[in-house]
This record gives structure tokens, sequence and C-alpha cells, in this order.
């Protein structure tokens, strides 16, 4: 207990008296001198393991040796219900010591905010976009505001790693530094991960940096994986499952979650729903549900995946499969929390594609393997969006102080890119130029300046969606492809419930509903999943060598894998190809490669035939090809495109239009291919089912 005597007395009295804690757990020990002394920190721990107060606690204590005035920290959570979740303990701690925490995201309103500017908070809760909006608003004192600023925390930062929020994050804590005198010191939280050391010096590329806990993946647990053939089946098996407790179902599909809670309704189960597209007030009752029903199950997409106190949750439940283990970990990781209770989770798979995701994302869970944490290559885009972004914080920027912020803050990307990039967005009119120095342009006020510029805070884009009303209240957002049909078959499912669509108001995004006994269908847009290398050799392994010592497999799921397992090659080895026939399909070339690797071969092949489905396991073919026909010297650096391909592989990238063609294509490689590791051919002539 030498660590916890270096905190503050305070600290130290409402620890044992106010908190009634015997001692602190070991992470949160070992993070006390690091954080004390400076340092930036990644601490990681499993799911509950108790991240927050190992950060909070010295950070507090640090708070009042020094008397920290004003907003002096930032919580940075990736989602709104992980920040209300937070707001209540943190102000809990604080309030122990005389501090106090805001909240400021979206849904908080404009007088609750203008209250926190009025009133400063000593801990503000926030997300990557709302340090946007502050940064850019002309309502706030940046320097007033940020000028106190001594530690940022990110929580959850394995997720913000995952795509290109992450980069947003860094540049605007980047941004932040400009108004505060001495380095802000950063604290990542992260789940297990396999990269420790490379995510926090991706955090923190400068300073004294130091990893505070283990990233040893725990295989203690107890984990099924069934079958259950259909969406049907596994709400009966949940219904009569598990009765008397409350359990966490994970849906990886908003349709999937939406007609799943119907069903559980349906059979009198009391169910609550939580995904992206409901209005605040339902998701609200899911989380609600969390602390106070005891006999329910809550029906949710990743929404509530992350760290959200669930309490004394019983059982996690995943229809079909996650895309990775970190997923997995993260969701198994809700239960278990109970003295001498043991974190699990039930697979139901509805299809066989399902069943071998899980039985892979077993395999290497028992394998002790996870994902590491690293942010996707070539952030041109996100470097775009932060010219236009700090050009429009400062109104104007002399350009070469614009490009060198903008070195500064991703030292990753090449400088003349960097310089390239900003002359091309003044040629394009995204940026003005006038005697050397930058103005916000025409192009970027039209594409982006609609609502005070909110389309340009956010690094990702969502689906254009509509307010969907019954009188007074907000059932949740429709996505405008759910309004095909003609008017009177338009019945859709939202919210577990059955609405028929009454009237559409384009001009104020607005679908007026009325409840319907039946026959509403939840129809979302969505995409394909990539799947890692990794995984896909994992699903190999699980296919070809079945018996697993840390996942019990049901009867019903092992008979359905025997059979999977008579339609693949014998040989699964990513540095082998094998070749079979297939009448429905024409052939099928496994590769056990990845998603990437497969796209990337598909280009190859495709002066030699027609491929019909591209997955992590393989590729579907019109005709049959040689193997021998692959070039072994081929590169994906040597990509090339037609326009109308680089269109639409662009569409998912935000900000495509501020890019050079150059950059744009190198982005596309890097991101959506992958390097195949070079094959040895195998050309299997008996007929499948592949």
């Amino acid at each position: 207990m030498i660590e916890f005597e270096k905190l503050h007395p305070a600290l130290q009295y409402h620890v044992v008296n106010s908190l009634g804690w015997d001692s602190l757990r070991p992470t949160q020990l070992q993070a006390i001198a690091p954080i004390l002394s400076g340092a930036h920190c990644l601490l990681l721990a499993p799911t509950a393991g108790g991240k927050t107060e190992a950060a909070i606690i010295p950070v507090l204590s640090k708070m009042l040796t020094h008397a920290w005035p004003g907003v002096s920290v930032i919580y940075v959570c990736p989602i709104k219900a992980l920040l209300n979740n937070l707001e209540q303990r943190l102000s809990y701690y604080a309030g122990l010591v005389g501090r106090r925490v805001a909240v400021w995201h979206g849904d908080i309103s404009q007088s609750q905010k203008r209250h926190a500017i009025k009133d400063a908070p000593d801990i503000l809760l926030t997300t990557p976009e709302s340090i946007e909006g502050m940064l850019v608003s002309t309502r706030i004192d940046r320097q007033a505001w940020f000028g106190n600023l001594r530690v940022v925390i990110a929580d959850e930062l394995h997720a913000f790693a995952a795509d290109d929020r992450g980069w947003h994050l860094r540049s605007v804590l980047h941004r932040l530094q400009q108004y505060v005198p001495n380095e802000m010191q950063r604290l990542g939280l992260s789940a297990t991960v396999s990269n420790p050391t490379e995510l926090l010096n991706w955090f923190a590329p400068t300073g004294i940096k130091q990893v505070v806990g283990t990233s040893v993946v725990s295989t203690d647990a107890d984990v099924t994986v069934d079958f259950v053939g259909s969406l049907a089946n596994a709400a009966t098996v949940i219904a009569r499952l598990y009765r008397g407790s409350k359990r966490l179902v994970f849906c990886d599909s908003r349709s999937s979650a939406e007609e799943l809670t119907s069903t559980l309704r349906g059979q009198e189960v009391r169910a609550f729903l939580s995904h992206a597209s409901l209005s605040h007030s339902e998701r609200k009752l899911a989380e609600t549900a969390f602390a106070e029903e005891k006999d329910c199950v809550i029906v949710a997409t990743s929404t509530l995946e992350l760290g959200i106190d669930v309490g004394d949750l019983d059982h996690v439940i995943q229809i079909d499969a996650p895309s990775t283990v970190s997923s997995f970990l993260q969701r198994m990781g809700r239960t278990g929390r109970r003295a001498g209770a043991r974190r699990s989770c039930l697979f139901l798979c509805t299809n066989d594609d399902s069943l071998m995701l899980a039985m892979g994302i077993c395999r290497l869970w028992g394998e002790g393997w996870v994902e590491a944490a690293f942010p996707p290559p070539e952030p041109w885009a996100i470097v775009a969006q932060q010219a236009m972004a700090a050009t429009l914080e400062r109104s104007e920027w002399p350009t070469q102080d614009l490009v060198s912020l903008l070195c500064d803050a991703f030292p990753e990307s090449s400088a003349q890119g960097i310089s390239d990039l900003v002359a091309y967005m003044v040629q394009l009119g995204f940026l003005m130029e006038i005697d050397g120095v930058l103005q916000i342009g025409p192009a970027t006020e039209k594409h982006f300046g609609r609502a005070h510029y909110k389309d340009l805070l956010a690094s990702f884009s969502g689906a254009q969606l509509l307010l969907g009303r019954f009188g007074s209240v907000e059932v949740g957002f429709i996505d405008p492809m759910m309004l095909a049909g003609e008017k009177e078959d338009r019945l859709i499912l939202l919210s577990g419930k059955s609405w028929r669509i009454t009237d559409v108001d384009w001009k104020r995004q607005t679908v007026w509903l009325e409840p319907a006994k039946d026959g509403g269908k939840a129809r979302w847009t969505g995409s394909g999943r990539t799947l890692s290398r990794e995984l896909a050799q994992g699903i190999f392994r699980a296919i070809r060598r079945s018996a697993d010592e840390h996942a019990v497999i049901s009867k019903r799921a092992r008979l359905e894998i025997e059979q999977v397992a008579e339609r693949v090659p014998e040989s699964g080895a990513a540095s082998v190809l094998s070749m079979t026939k297939n009448e429905a399909i024409g052939a099928r070339l496994w590769t056990f490669g990845g998603t990437r690797a497969n796209r990337a071969i598909a280009k190859q092949i495709q002066a030699l035939t027609d491929v019909s489905r591209i997955d992590a396991l393989g590729l579907d073919l019109k005709t049959p090809i040689d193997p021998k026909a692959l070039n072994s010297d081929f590169l994906v650096s040597d990509l090339q495109f037609s326009t109308d391909e680089i269109d639409q592989r662009a569409k998912p990238i935000k900000f495509s239009a501020c890019l050079p063609v150059a950059l744009l294509i190198e982005v596309i490689r890097m991101r959506q291919f992958e390097q195949p590791v070079q094959p040895s051919p195998r050309n299997d002539q008996e007929d499948g089912d592949g």
C-alpha cells in the first residue's frame, strides 16, 4: 500500500471511509506513481477491471495537490451512452473532494452548455466531435475554456484507434495544445490488445510513457457454441433459457435486433432494445433496465459493447458472431462481476457462415490471441477535414502555419503530401488563399456548411436518416430505403414494434407513424463485414480440429460443422490455394487469407474469370482457374482502378472529394486491400459444394 500513500490525504480518506474499499485493485495501485509523475499512460484491464478508477483517482489527487482551476480534465468517450453512464459515478468521486463534473455532447441542451461555460466544471465528459464543435464555435472563448487543461483521458482507446475517429481525436488534442502552456498528460484506457506499446506511442507521440496492466488474454470463462438455424429459433431458446435472470443479447445488425426484440415480445418476454437509430428516450429505457430490472432481455447492437456499467448481469448471448475476438471479449466481459461468478457467453448461430465465424473466434480466444489495435493507414481524408476545421477555428491561417500544424498533428504522413493536399484543396475551392493566408472556401460551405458546419465536425458519415414520430413521441430514426413500396404496404419495425407509415414530410425530414398490429419488417442497409487473415485461419483450424478445450460445442453445432467440413479442402494454410468445382457457382477458390487479401486476388484474376463473391475464406468464380496462373510478383501497391471503380470505392471515405486522385488511390489500396500471402497452388479436382 506504499503507492496508496502517495495520494492526496483527502483521496486516501474517502477511498477508505466514503467508498468503503479495503484496498485498490492491482492495476489501480500500479497506475498511481506514473500518473502522479506526469507520464502518458495506457491502462490495460479487462472489461469491468477498474480502469476508470485507476485513472481518475490519481488525477483527482493531482487536482487537489496543485489546486487546478477551471476545466482541467477532459474525459473522452466514443459513445454518448458511455458518457451518460459515467457521469453519475465520476460526479460522486469528484464531489467527495469538492470538485464537479459536466457532460457535453449532442444530446445536451444549449442551456446546459451555456451554464457549463458560465460556471466551468473541473472535469468535462465529451466526444471528439463535441471537442471539434467547441474549437470552431464563435460563442466560446477558447483560451479561457481550454487554457487550464492538464489531463486528457481517452476511454476505450482501442475502439477509437480502430477507425478514423482515432486520427480525429489525436488531431483535435494537438489543436487543444495550442491553448495550453504546458504539455497535456494523455491517459488511454483500453481493453486487452496485443500491441499496447505501439498503441500508446501512437496516442502520445512524444514524452515519457508507460503501459500499466497486462495484455494477456484470459481464457477463464464458460463459452458455448450452439446452432439454431434461424432467428425465430434463437428467440425461442432465449425465451426459455435463464428465466428469472437478466440477459444481454448482442446482434450485429439493427435488422436482427429489431426482429428479435419483436419476436421475444410476442412470446411475452420483457424485452428492451438499444441501437444507434433509436431515439434518446428509447435507448434510455434499455440503459435503465440494466440498473433496475431483474428478469428481462436487453437486445443490443455494439452500442452496449463498450464499458457501460451494467451491474450484476447474469448472461450474455451472442446471435451469430462478431467480427473480432476483441468484440467477443468486450461483450463476454459484461458478465462475471459478482463474487464467485464466471464470465460466460452463449453463441446462437443461425447459419453456417456465422457458425464458422463463432468457431474461429473461440479457437483464437482459446489460443490466447487478440487483435492488435492499429489505426487505419493513410489518414489523408482526416488531414483534409482537419485543414478545413482548423481554418474555420481561426477564420484565417497563414498557409505555411497551417501546413506545419498538420505536419505536427500527422507525423506519420509526408510533409510534401500534406503541402500538396492543401494546395489541391485551394485549387478545388475548399480553401481560399489570399496573399499567403488561408480562409474557408466556397466548396466547404457548399458541401459541409449546413447547420453550422455540422457535417464537418465528425470524421464519419452516418446514413441520411429521417425521424419517426408518433404524435409527440420520437420513436427513432428511419432509413429512407424503408419507405420503398406502395403506401398501404409500408409497415416497418422500429423500437421492436410494428408501425404503419402514414405520411412523410421530406422538408422536415420527419416520418409520421401509427401503431400496427403486425407485419412490420426491419429494413436497414448495411455492408459485408471484413474479416482478418488471422480470423480466417482460426476458422480453418476450428473446422478441421473442431474439438476445443475452451468452448463447449453443442451436438447441433458439431453436426452442422461436420457437414461444413465436408465442403472445405483439407489444406487451409494461408500459403496454399485450393480450387473446388461447384455446379451452382462454377468454382470456389479457397484461400483462408482474409477479406482484404481476397479482394486483391480478385483484382489479380479479373481478366481470367468473373468473381461472383468475395469473403474471408475464398472467392466464388464463374469458371475454374489454374492457381498457378496467379502472379507471384503481384503487389497491392501496383493495383490500378478505373475512374468508375475509384468513385465506387471512395463512397465510404468521408471527405474523399478533397483528395487528389493519387492520394485517394493510395487510401483505397491500403485500406481495402491487403498483400496476399504468396501461395503455392493446389488443385483439388473433386467436386464439392464449396
